[in-house]
């Protein structure tokens, strides 16, 4: 590995061959080195970076992973990765290549996370805690696919923290209407309106345009959301949907459209593709917070409107898969995951439906006995549909194998079956996943519904 001296310039360079992806021969030279030592370096880091096995060293098995998921994800994905490997990963795994992080080291590193305190005393949260660690899972998975690194040592460590936040705040339509009444900056007014009645995002929100909202002219009104605006590091993008389930059309009471309709016509010289709101997320925040006290309410944040409006819509006894197809939900799971705790008390109806058929009994000639088992199947029943009340036995399900191309035809059973087995998804939510999406990947092998096709990114 020789480096050479630029007498001209006084500086160090180094010259060399590698070969590229594509297993081509190319040269490659850098010049400006103030020592011999810096142009032997870099040289040496540059060949680090082509590196294909797990002896890489892991700050450069990162900067990989960054580049080529810069191609795949959104610049707020990225910027969100980027962050959490800068400052609680890369550190802590600097002088590790990639096959010496085994499952001690990963132990370790979590125990570290978990005894962090900030200068108030408090711990990271539990859903970041999960949130850390899915990451630098994430990137050891990607190492055993393309650096031969022979298994992700997370998997034997486990993971910590928790998926979804122990509990969340709401406001009932009683505490919003209060809170409304004391909004008196009509775009704050709008806004929030939007977010409580609809449940969708903040970027969403702050993405739309008056051509958003629609009249069939007749008495149904219409929100289009398909954008997402956001800032990452002070550039501002519009961007596609969080997911493509995100990209969707709902139909919003008319008094919201009434009140699109009357902010939009009261601005000056208004265009019907420029965006109705210019606030920050952070300026919501502090609008939610000023409007909350004055009240009377303990502030939500933000984000909790959309989980207030998920909660009306439960209340008013919408089942799930439609609440998450409102939400633009990517799985019917992750609705339930979030939301099965606002459904009715199983345990409770079933104490005061026995209760009931003791006293009155169930119309019919039947016995005590007969009736509550008859309930009992009913109830059963009821568990079993909870998730969604939907039906694909009609349907006819392949699963497909992205490797080699084949497809099999498969029964319902087989499908519901491998879902509980392979991916520990329960029977009900996987069937309602495949009916709302039309497909779903189960450990590497896509199952469709035959009437919706396979999906164009897996052909």
């Amino acid at each position: 590995m020789p480096a050479y001296k630029d007498e001209k310039r006084n500086t160090w360079y180094c010259q060399f061959y590698y070969k590229n992806w594509r297993g081509e021969s190319k040269q490659k030279r850098k010049r400006g080195f103030s020592t011999k030592k810096a142009a032997k370096a870099w040289e040496q880091d540059f060949l680090n970076s082509l590196a294909k096995g797990s002896d890489i060293m892991f700050p450069v098995l990162v900067e990989n992973y960054m580049d080529d998921l810069s191609t795949r994800l959104k610049p707020t994905t990225m910027e969100t990765k980027r962050s959490i490997f800068e400052t609680k990963i890369t550190p802590y795994f600097m002088n590790f290549k990639v096959y010496e992080i085994d499952a001690l080291a990963v132990r370790l590193w979590q125990n570290e996370l978990l005894k962090y305190r900030d200068e108030k005393g408090n711990p990271y949260s539990d859903t970041y805690l999960r949130s850390i660690n899915n990451q630098l899972s994430a990137i050891l998975n990607y190492a055993t696919v393309y650096y031969h690194l022979q298994n992700n040592p997370c998997k034997q460590t486990g993971s910590i923290g928790k998926s979804d936040a122990d509990a969340m705040q709401i406001w009932t339509l009683d505490q919003f209407e209060r809170f409304i009444e004391y909004e008196d900056k009509a775009a704050g007014r709008l806004a929030f309106d939007i977010f409580f009645w609809t449940g969708i995002r903040e970027g969403e929100l702050l993405a739309l345009t008056i051509e958003d909202f629609t009249f069939n002219g007749v008495d149904e009104y219409h929100l289009n959301i398909n954008k997402n605006f956001e800032v990452v590091r002070g550039t501002q993008y519009l961007l596609t949907p969080k997911t493509d389930s995100s990209n969707r059309c709902i139909m919003i009471p008319q008094f919201l459209y009434n009140e699109a309709i009357e902010y939009f016509a009261a601005l000056y010289e208004p265009s019907p593709k420029e965006r109705l709101f210019y606030f920050t997320k952070s300026y919501l925040l502090k609008e939610i917070k000023r409007v909350a006290h004055m009240a009377g309410l303990e502030p939500i944040r933000v984000h909790d409107l959309r989980h207030s409006h998920a909660s009306l819509l439960i209340e008013m006894g919408f089942n799930i898969l439609m609440v998450s197809q409102r939400l633009g939900h990517e799985k019917v799971e992750t609705t339930w995951r979030t939301y099965a705790h606002l459904y009715p008390d199983k345990e409770r109806i079933l104490a005061t439906k026995l209760d009931t058929v003791k006293i009155h009994g169930i119309a019919g000639n039947l016995s005590v006995e007969e009736q509550l088992l008859k309930f009992m199947q009913q109830f059963q029943k009821h568990l079993n549909q909870q998730p969604a009340i939907i039906d694909i036995s009609n349907e006819e399900i392949y699963r497909w194998n992205p490797e080699t191309k084949e497809k099999a035809l498969v029964s319902q059973e087989e499908f519901e079956y491998e879902a509980e087995l392979d991916e520990n998804i329960e029977a009900a939510l996987a069937v309602a996943e495949i009916f709302q999406a039309g497909y779903l990947e189960i450990c590497g092998m896509i199952y469709c519904l035959a009437s919706r096709g396979l999906p164009i990114k897996y052909l």
